[in-house]
């Protein structure tokens, strides 16, 4: 068990103990004091608490036992032989419920919101599906962590294609939250997986993306994104439409950010204009590795406003495992923002396999 788990356990059986405790407290206090102070209708706090944090059953049990209490106190202290009895009997009996009531409401909330998971979780495989952990002489890992942890599902995307022309990467993210960004991640996914193993090349993959979102989108919204395609040469292409650069580590230790030659609109704004992003060449050859991110790491900050240096975190892909490797970065970023992240965070990480290698090629490379 681990210690949140062993804390959450805990924390349970405090609060499940908490309306027995209020009731004896109040039982004690008032066979002190004595019948003038007037504590006996406070034995109605059992219930109420029990309403707050326990089931309907239990918070009938609670009021039940106030009720036996007050009954006995009151008949002690002699209560009923004026209205203080009823009036404190009654007490009890209309806040247990009212506790009955709201236990109900809140049970079925919860269930509501239990199945609204269970949906989102779907449409997350659905709309995210795992991508391949190996494709010819490349191995690929992805981390997704939602801002907002009870969706598990936010505007960040990612996906992996294998096409005649090589393997087709896109990493992007939608502008704004909520159901809207998945719909619009929705759009790009759906056209990036078709037009990826059809077309000849990136931008042809790139206009089919526009095409698709502007049919969809209304507005100003639009996806940062960038596309990669990684085939049988020492290199990888790519193809940046307003999104942050990935970061290219060598196998020697150099790091550095694979940017295009000049910044482009994302999609969803390069339709009518005549700039769209050209695509570049970023040598890629066996133990080199490329991570794609979304602005959720590279933009989280720390109490004192920084942000996360991501290529400073490069000795943390070092270790065999892909995977493994990101889980470290993405602690390690959850350490930095000191706490739950205000944004959602992709990364996506492509490792070319040193097996592969001929020679040295590609060792200590040039960024």
């Amino acid at each position: 068990m681990t210690v949140e788990n062993g804390e959450r356990c805990t924390g349970s059986r405090v609060l499940s103990v908490l309306p027995y405790t209020v009731m004896a407290v109040v039982s004690a206090v008032d066979l002190t004091a004595g019948p003038g102070v007037g504590f006996l209708p406070l034995v109605s706090l059992g219930p109420a608490f029990a309403g707050l944090v326990g089931g309907w059953r239990r918070t009938a049990l609670a009021g039940l036992t106030a009720a036996v209490l007050c009954l006995g106190l009151g008949v002690y202290n002699g209560l009923f032989e004026s209205r203080r009895g009823l009036t404190a009997l009654l007490s009890v009996a209309g806040v247990t419920a009212a506790g009955v009531v709201a236990a109900l409401m809140r049970q079925r909330r919860e269930a509501e919101l239990a199945s609204v998971r269970s949906i989102a979780e779907v449409a997350q495989r659905v709309l995210l599906r795992p991508v391949p952990r190996s494709a010819g002489p490349l191995r690929i890992a992805v981390s997704y962590t939602s801002a907002v942890a009870e969706a598990r599902i936010g505007g960040d995307l990612y996906e992996v294609v294998t096409s005649p022309a090589g393997v087709r990467i896109i990493v992007g993210d939608v502008q704004g939250k909520g159901l809207e960004a998945v719909e619009s991640a929705a759009v790009v996914l759906g056209a990036f997986r078709e037009a990826a193993y059809d077309e000849p090349d990136l931008p042809a993959v790139g206009e089919r993306v526009e095409r698709a979102l502007n049919r969809h989108l209304s507005g100003e919204r639009f996806v940062t994104a960038v596309l990669a395609e990684i085939g049988d040469g020492p290199h990888a292409t790519l193809l940046n439409y307003g999104h942050p650069a990935p970061l290219v580590v060598r196998p020697a230790g150099a790091v550095g950010f694979a940017a295009p030659p000049e910044r482009s609109l994302p999609l969803g704004l390069t339709w009518h204009v005549a700039d769209t992003p050209l695509p570049y060449e970023v040598p890629f050859s066996p133990g080199d590795q490329l991570l794609f991110y979304t602005d959720g790491v590279s933009e989280a900050r720390d109490a004192a406003g920084w942000f996360y240096p991501l290529d400073d975190r490069a000795a943390l892909l070092k270790d065999a495992d892909p995977e493994a490797a990101l889980r470290a970065v993405r602690e390690d970023l959850v350490d930095h923002a000191e706490g739950p992240l205000h944004d959602d965070a992709a990364m996506l990480l492509v490792r070319y396999r040193e097996e592969h290698s001929a020679g040295t090629a590609g060792s200590g490379s040039p960024v």
